[in-house]
């Protein structure tokens, strides 16, 4: 059987070489009526676009990639949600590769992304103690997500020293008195969350914060245990607010709360602060941030989009590199954080109750 080619497509659609080019590379281009008669000739004739030809040819893929660390965590599937948004905005796909927590599967992810020679990539990396951005040049524009940085390169990421701060400004405006914080702070975004935490606590000396450097992010049974053990303190010893780094461990803090036979949030009131969506299916609907990961996502490919342009302005000679040498080659974006102030440490009125009703969590994802 003959292989189908780009010539074939144009005649059965009644179009040019160019347009079906465009329909490829750049479809944002194209009118929808013509986008979609160039589509439906493709699929009748069973054209397959060879990639490695392009390739070859010099040519790029008309796509990013993003490489994550987990899909196991609202937080990376909002991103992806976020990306794949802005990326299509500006006639891009998205391609997404997960990492399973593996820095070198990380990197094997992202050079087979840089050697498909795709537009731009987007990695979201393990950032474990001190971590710092690939010392290397990549061909094609990067994106560092989740991550906190003064290196050169391009960043962007939650404000998590205001996350924390947040968070913990909340328990002081609850009349809380004695605040435990749980979660272990091996991660840089969970550090700097303890950070902001331990500001709010130097500015409120009326109040008494424990940092137990206990709990993995990840292990809602670790919240469950360290809660049984807190919940069984004398009264006028135990915490009455319980600040978790990471809303999983939140949510089995809530449940081991309850376990001991206390009320949340009017014996232990409970807070996350990560706002993953995917862990609040508990009880008891849980204060925490509000999820910051789609605009991450989003404010990402806005950072591919930015350098793609500054290198085809480079290219023209539109620009030359003198003009940005004076900017600062660190790039980077912090996302504010705002408060998701819910049951468990604020009693419900009625209208909170039917507020929490109809709230959605696939708008967060």
């Amino acid at each position: 059987m003959a292989k189908v080619t780009i010539q074939d497509v144009a005649n059965e659609a009644g179009v040019s070489l160019g347009t079906v080019s465009n329909a490829l590379n750049h479809p944002d281009k194209l009118k929808p009526s013509t986008l979609d008669a160039v589509r439906q000739a493709m699929s009748r004739l069973g054209f397959m676009p060879n990639q490695s030809a392009r390739m070859l040819a010099g040519g790029h893929n008309a796509s990013f990639g993003l490489v994550l660390p987990r899909l196991d965590h609202g937080f990376s599937l909002q991103i992806a949600n976020g990306a794949h948004s802005e990326a299509r905005r500006h006639g891009y796909g998205l391609l997404i590769a997960n990492a399973d927590n593996d820095e070198i599967l990380e990197n094997n992810y992202l050079r087979y992304f840089m050697g498909t020679q795709m537009s731009g990539v987007l990695v979201q990396p393990m950032a474990i103690g001190d971590w710092s951005p690939y010392s290397e040049a990549f061909p094609v524009p990067t994106v560092y997500l989740d991550i906190h940085s003064d290196q050169p390169g391009y960043f962007v990421a939650a404000d998590n020293l205001a996350q924390g701060q947040l968070i913990a400004e909340h328990a002081i405006s609850c009349g809380s008195q004695r605040v435990a914080v749980i979660g272990t702070s091996e991660y840089m975004q969970l550090a700097l969350r303890v950070k902001g935490i331990e500001r709010v606590a130097a500015a409120n000396p009326q109040a008494s914060f424990e940092f137990l450097d206990e709990g993995e992010w990840n292990l809602a049974r670790d919240g469950f245990m360290i809660a049984q053990r807190l919940a069984k303190l004398p009264a006028d010893r135990r915490p009455d607010f319980i600040l978790a780094l990471t809303d999983v461990l939140a949510t089995g803090v809530i449940a081991g709360v309850q376990d001991a036979g206390l009320n949340v949030p009017n014996d232990i009131a409970v807070a996350g602060c990560d706002g993953n969506p995917l862990a609040w299916s508990g009880s008891v609907p849980l204060t925490t941030c509000a999820p910051p990961g789609y605009e991450i996502g989003r404010r990402g490919v806005q950072f591919l989009i930015d350098q793609i342009e500054r290198r085809r302005a480079l290219a023209s000679g539109e620009a030359k590199p003198e003009d940005f040498a004076n900017e600062d080659p660190c790039h980077q974006t912090m996302i504010r954080p705002f408060l998701l102030a819910r049951q468990s440490t604020v009693a419900k009125t009625a209208h909170q109750q039917s507020a929490e009703t109809a709230l959605n969590l696939g708008t967060y994802l």
